[in-house]
């Protein structure tokens, strides 16, 4: 789905399989975020060139975190030289270790993925624009956010959705470094909140709105 000229949104809505949305940073960008499962992936990528992408447009895979359903199918990247994939620096540490346990529950297989792009904290850029990563821990150790000021689009994992925020029951989780991450992102200036579940979330005041709702509903009982 077109949100503008350049930021393409893929939203999941199979109730009965598990799946992570999934978006598209387009012009000079060119960069996946969030890929999903592998075996979901040949459907994203169909539907990304009904919006006129096509695969080997593809020039970043980034991933928000390291949970299965975020990350799988980046290994299917690997070995692509026009093609960098990344995570955050704290984040793939994390997966190195304890994080590739999770794939179990999944009854899934850790895959090796060659993350050749470790993310810090502060202003990247890519093709020609200046994208904001943050360090959002709580629902992963290593949990980034993605903001495009130029877009005002803020693409934050599995931190907050709409109307609701992250599980923090997963290894690594943490109910109140999840809290002071939501918080923090909410100071942002976003016209598009674009979660990992759920619906996206569309307009000033609408985004306002539902941090409004997380930190009054949600935060006081994680």
């Amino acid at each position: 789905m077109k949100l503008t000229d350049n930021l393409y949104a893929y939203v999941w809505e199979n109730p009965y399989e598990n799946n992570c949305n999934s978006f598209y940073l387009g012009g000079t960008v060119q960069a996946l975020v969030d890929p999903g499962l592998a075996e979901h992936l040949p459907g994203l990528l169909t539907r990304m060139e009904e919006d006129g992408i096509a695969r080997e447009a593809i020039r970043f895979v980034i991933c928000t975190h390291s949970h299965p359903d975020h990350f799988e199918a980046s290994h299917t990247f690997n070995g692509r030289s026009d093609v960098t994939i990344a995570l955050g620096a704290a984040e793939l540490s994390f997966y190195l270790t304890e994080g590739r346990m999770l794939y179990r529950y999944f009854g899934l297989d850790a895959p090796h993925v060659e993350v050749t792009l470790k993310l810090l904290e502060g202003a990247v850029t890519l093709g020609k624009e200046s994208i904001e990563i943050i360090d959002v821990p709580g629902h992963s150790p290593g949990s980034i956010a993605l903001y495009w000021p130029s877009e005002k689009a803020l693409i934050p994992g599995d931190v907050i959705f709409d109307q609701n925020v992250g599980r923090t029951d997963f290894p690594g989780g943490n109910g109140e470094l999840l809290k002071k991450s939501i918080r923090r992102l909410s100071s942002l200036d976003v016209e598009y909140l674009l979660p990992g579940h759920i619906g996206i979330v569309k307009g000033t005041r609408h985004v306002r709105d539902n941090f409004r709702f997380v930190s009054e509903r949600i935060i006081p009982y994680l």
